[in-house]
């Protein structure tokens, strides 16, 4: 078992942007930098990097940019957002292999400045036959299906979709690292918003944002004896469902559901020994705001179809039943596939959080939906 046994000591990120000015491995170099003061550690101290397999910044050249010397562990994850929490998870088992001592997990990416992954591409993934002649040739597109069909099965309605917008911006709106600070949206606002892929709006879809974030991953043991308080990881899962295809799986018995978040959610949860009812606060996948609702099903806070009763009400919102995402998630905050995510769980876990939210219990992260998926649990 892996629980437990490794920590968070250290996160690094530099500003969210639409245009960063420099290059992704300077992006990458400064996060990770940041990371390791945070930490209190040396490049010399790095025996392990993680990355993304959709990163452009090679491992060699992070390592020799910063003056790391030898590594012993080299790993990248596919899948884009789904990737995540999954380098963490490689980390924690390089670590508990005794592979390497200390692991960095970098993301950095000019994704609004430089390749904008909303525009339609001829993708040479053999998957995209399914989908590309028919005119599904970007990520809206392709999750438009699948909310279509959500609100078909179930009795939802736009509006349902709109509120997970709101409360995000909401909790971005004072979170002074956030792109939307101090502007907040209204349910109407949402409505006015123009059409992307029918029934997304605007407003259902996550900013493309330029910025890079890196997280240090060492014991539990090592941790304590650095400055941070250590976030330490509970669980850490990756899994696929049957019959995955990218963004939409089109052929499966019920195609408005995330069965890929339910293996990780199953994980989880064996792994860490709570239950979604001891989550403080969760830390969710918001690439579009539908995958949100479909994620608090998937993970057991509410059963198939009643995610928008779950958030009626200000349900995820500060005070509510699950505060999700309180820096304002990828629809308020940034887009940094995921990996800001992670930072905002190891603040709650610290204590330091600009929308702090209170209690003792743990924090659940997940990364990307609709794709292979992977999750973590920090206490």
């Amino acid at each position: 078992m892996i629980s437990g046994t490794c920590a968070i000591a250290g996160i690094g990120a530099t500003e969210f942007s639409k245009d960063s000015g420099r290059s992704e491995l300077r992006l990458a170099v400064e996060a990770v930098r940041a990371a390791l003061d945070d930490a209190g550690l040396r490049p010399s101290d790095v025996s392990g990097l993680v990355t993304f397999g959709m990163d452009n910044n090679p491992e060699i050249a992070v390592a020799r940019e910063l003056g790391m010397g030898e590594l012993r562990f080299l790993s990248r994850i596919g899948y884009g957002g789904g990737a995540a929490c999954a380098v963490v998870q490689q980390a924690v088992l390089a670590v508990t292999a005794g592979l390497a001592d200390v692991v960095v997990c970098y993301r950095a990416l000019n994704e609004r400045s430089g390749r904008r992954f909303g525009r339609a591409i001829a993708s040479p993934d053999p998957d995209s036959g399914w989908h590309h002649p028919m005119g599904l040739a970007t990520p809206a597109a392709m999750v438009a299906m699948v909310a279509q069909r959500y609100l078909h099965d179930y009795g939802a309605a736009p509006d349902d979709f709109g509120r997970v917008a709101v409360a995000m911006r909401r909790h971005a709106s004072t979170n002074p690292y956030a792109w939307f600070h101090g502007r907040p949206i209204t349910l109407d606002e949402h409505r006015a918003s123009r059409w992307i892929s029918e029934p997304l709006r605007l407003l259902d879809c996550c900013q493309e944002s330029d910025g890079a974030v890196a997280l240090v991953v060492t014991s539990v043991s090592r941790a304590r004896d650095l400055p941070q308080r250590p976030a330490v990881i509970s669980a850490a899962a990756q899994g696929s469902g049957p019959d995955q295809f990218v963004m939409t799986s089109y052929y499966r018995p019920q195609v408005a559901a995330l069965p890929e978040m339910g293996v990780v959610a199953a994980q989880l949860w064996q792994q860490s020994g709570y239950v979604a009812s001891d989550t403080r606060t969760a830390i969710l996948y918001d690439h579009f705001t539908p995958y949100v609702l479909m994620q608090l099903e998937e993970l057991g806070f509410c059963g198939r179809g009643e995610a928008r009763h779950f958030v009626a009400d200000s349900g995820i919102e500060l005070g509510g039943r699950l505060p999700v995402n309180p820096h304002g998630g990828q629809l308020g905050e940034a887009y940094i596939h995921g990996m800001n995510g992670i930072t905002e769980a190891v603040r709650q876990v610290r204590g330091t959080a600009v929308n702090q939210v209170p209690g003792d219990g743990p924090v659940l992260v997940t990364a990307g939906t609709g794709v292979p998926t992977s999750g973590l649990v920090l206490a």
